[in-house]
């Protein structure tokens, strides 16, 4: 079970320099021209939780494996990207297969690297790539209502799920041709069967979104104006954003932590928003972690809230969930509170959890199945 952030933005918005930190190594090509990336590059960054490692040295585990999550730099959109240009059709076709999407914006001014409209202005960059993506999906769900409306002339069952799906296309393409995607992903978030099957057309509007404000230096130190035009377009867009240096990050993705540390505090400068940024993401796919912890390994799982205990342990392996009993299930707090799983039993704080049960985030979990 793979979850995925795709970055999206204009060319030489500061996509690639922004995988290369995540990633801490330098997995993209980062240049001052438009689409010097072409193919999508890919990395995997463990998220840091401070949990994972108390529990590890609670229980003496040899072993500690974060959770991790995957970040996709995915090539400049321009405008008339959903009409081919620039590649667009190829690179909206990356962006279709991602959970989640990370909107950079250029937040910086520098003479030496290019910007296809020629002056920077995050809101206005921001308004071409999503109208760009609202117009893909625009087409899109054209198509698929024309084919929806001969499969409801028809009779029975499947007539009716047909009809029930071309209402729904065609009140998605309302809520996009107000260019209104925030609707689309309220719509998409109820409970039906129309909108669970609608969930599966990859609409790119549909993806939620985290703002990052990629500035320079000066901008973190002072703020500016690029700064303020993006933080007011998120708020507008009732989205998060981030504030951090692509560049900066890049440069101290390879430092230890000492000389992070002394380079930024040399320098008069907040710490980073790196970190900030992975636990956004984290959110931003609504995920949770529960944890398996032993002599052997302390590990750390990665779930979708609302998660079964049965569908949980399928996570860790497949034959768990197929034959799974129980799940002997500890809240975080009180596993370190009670010093492990035998003071817990004590003190009457584990439960065996039943395969329905929702695993909650930060659950210490050991699951019970047959052999």
């Amino acid at each position: 079970m793979g979850f995925s952030c795709g970055i999206v933005g204009l060319p030489n918005a500061g996509k690639s320099t922004l995988l290369n930190a995540l990633t801490k190594r330098r997995a993209a090509q980062a240049e001052a021209y438009p689409f010097c990336t072409i193919d999508p590059n890919h990395g995997e960054v463990a998220l840091a939780d401070a949990r994972l490692r108390r529990l590890a040295a609670l229980a003496s585990s040899a072993k500690i494996v974060p959770t991790k999550i995957a970040f996709t730099d995915i090539a400049g959109l321009v405008a008339g990207a959903s009409k081919g240009e620039g590649l667009g059709n190829r690179f909206l076709a990356h962006i279709r297969e991602r959970d989640a999407l990370l909107h950079a914006l250029r937040c910086f001014d520098d003479g030496d690297v290019a910007h296809v409209a020629e002056s920077v202005n995050p809101a206005r960059d921001a308004e071409i790539v999503e109208t760009e993506l609202m117009l893909a999906d625009m087409e899109s769900l054209q198509k698929r209502s024309a084919k929806l409306e001969k499969k409801a002339r028809g009779a029975g069952d499947e007539a009716k799920s047909a009809a029930a799906d071309k209402a729904l296309a065609e009140e998605i393409l309302s809520f996009l041709d107000k260019g209104d995607s925030a609707s689309v992903i309220a719509l998409l978030n109820e409970e039906g069967a129309a909108k669970r099957r609608a969930r599966s057309w990859q609409l790119l509007t549909a993806k939620p979104v985290l703002y990052v404000a990629n500035a320079d230096e000066e901008g973190l130190r002072h703020g500016s104006a690029h700064i303020r035009s993006a933080r007011d377009y998120a708020e507008e867009k009732g989205a998060a954003i981030v504030l951090l240096s692509a560049r900066l990050e890049e440069e101290l993705a390879l430092f230890s932590e000492k000389e992070r540390a002394d380079y930024l505090k040399s320098e008069a400068l907040a710490p980073t928003g790196l970190e900030e940024l992975i636990r956004q993401s984290y959110a931003l796919l609504r995920l949770i972690t529960f944890f398996t912890v032993g002599e052997k390994e302390a590990r750390a799982w990665t779930i979708p809230d609302g998660t079964s205990a049965m569908r949980a342990a399928g996570r860790i392996h497949a034959d768990f969930e197929k034959h799974f009993i129980r799940a002997e299930t500890v809240a975080y707090q009180d596993f370190l509170a009670h010093q492990g799983w035998h003071g817990a039993r004590e003190a009457g704080r584990m439960r065996l959890e039943g395969k329905d049960y929702i695993v909650k985030d930060g659950d210490v979990m050991h699951i019970r199945h047959a052999s």
